[in-house]
C-alpha cells in the first residue's frame, strides 16, 4: 500500500482533483475529501468543516494547512473558484484530524507504516522482504523480481558514490538520473513515463526485463567510470554520466538491430482500467442501490 492505494477510499467519489506537471504529483481538493469523510452531501456545510478544522490546526501550528494551496477548479455550476488542494501526503496528515469511520483504516495503515519504518532502522533487511512480497501480490516474476533488485543494488551504489562526491540533494540526483535515462534510452524519464503512461507511479516497477537491465548497465557503468577518474562535483559527474549512459546505449542499438525489436516499450504493469458501467456499478454497490 501507500499514498495513492492509501487514498482509494474515495475513487469512487466525485473528488476533483489536478494532475501538477511539474512535480508530477495529483492535487486534490481537500473540501471534497472532507465532504466524504464527513458524510455531507451539502457542499456549503463540507466547506464550514474544512473552515473549522483550519482554524484548529493553525492554533495547534500544524503544517498541514500551510502545505495546502489554492487552484481554481470548476464547481457543481460550471463555473472555477479557488479551492484548497493538497497533495497525498498533505491529505493523508489531514485525514488524521478528521474522527471518521471511513478515515479509520487509512488510520491504522499510516500507523502500520510507521511502525514498520522503525523495524526497518533496526533492519534494513526487512524493507528488501517486504519490497518482494509486495511485487510478488502484483503479479511480477521471480525472474523479474529479481533484476529489480540487482539494479536497485546498483542504483544504490551509484547514490552513494555521489553523496559521497559532493553532489548534494534529491534534486542533483534527479538531474543526473534523467542525463544517464536519457543517453541509454533516447528517451528522458518523463517521457519514458508518458509512453507507458505512467503518472505518480515509479517508473522502473513498470519496466520490462530488458529496460531494467539497461539502466542497470548505464548506472553501473556510470559508477565505475566516476570511481576511476575520481569525478567530483556535478559537472564532472554530468560528463560521466554521460558516458555510461552511452556504454548502454551502445549496447542496446545493438540488441535492436539484431532483434528488430524496440527496447524501451509501452509495456507496463497498471491494472485494466474499469469502464464506466463497472464505475457506475460500484458506486450503486457502496450506496446500497439495487
Amino acid at each position: 500500500m501507500n499514498n495513492d492505494t492509501a487514498l482509494a477510499v474515495f475513487e469512487n467519489h466525485k473528488i476533483r482533483r489536478v494532475y501538477d506537471e511539474k512535480t508530477e504529483t495529483w492535487l486534490f481538493s481537500v473540501v471534497d475529501i472532507i465532504a466524504v469523510l464527513t458524510a455531507q452531501a451539502d457542499y456549503q456545510t463540507a466547506r464550514k468543516y474544512w473552515n473549522k478544522l483550519k482554524e484548529r490546526l493553525k492554533k495547534e501550528g500544524s503544517q498541514s494547512v500551510t502545505d495546502c494551496h489554492q487552484l481554481k477548479l470548476e464547481a457543481a455550476d460550471g463555473k472555477k473558484y479557488l479551492t484548497d488542494v493538497a497533495d497525498p501526503e498533505t491529505l493523508l496528515r489531514l485525514i488524521q484530524s478528521v474522527p471518521s469511520p471511513k478515515a479509520e483504516p487509512i488510520k491504522l495503515w499510516l500507523a502500520k507504516v510507521g511502525y514498520e519504518r522503525i523495524q526497518d532502522i533496526r533492519d534494513p533487511a526487512r524493507s528488501l522482504d517486504r519490497a518482494r512480497e509486495y511485487w510478488q501480490q502484483h503479479g511480477r516474476s521471480e525472474k523479474w523480481i529479481q533484476q529489480r533488485m540487482m539494479g536497485q543494488e546498483t542504483r544504490n551504489k551509484l547514490t552513494d558514490y555521489w553523496k559521497e562526491h559532493e553532489i548534494k540533494g534529491e534534486q542533483e540526483y534527479a538531474i543526473l538520473t534523467n542525463i544517464i535515462h536519457q543517453e541509454w534510452s533516447g528517451v528522458s524519464v518523463k517521457k519514458h513515463k508518458e509512453i507507458k503512461q505512467l503518472k505518480t507511479q515509479n517508473l522502473r516497477d513498470h519496466m520490462s526485463e530488458a529496460e531494467l537491465i539497461f539502466t542497470a548497465l548505464a548506472e553501473l557503468s556510470t559508477r565505475q567510470i566516476a570511481e576511476s577518474v575520481d569525478a567530483t562535483g556535478m559537472a564532472e559527474n554530468v560528463e560521466v554520466g554521460k558516458k555510461g549512459g552511452q556504454i548502454a546505449q551502445g549496447a542496446r542499438l545493438e540488441l535492436e538491430a539484431k532483434t528488430g525489436k524496440s527496447v524501451v516499450t509501452g509495456e507496463n504493469f497498471l491494472p485494466p482500467k474499469k469502464t464506466k458501467k463497472q464505475i457506475d456499478s460500484d458506486v450503486d454497490t457502496e450506496t446500497g442501490n439495487e
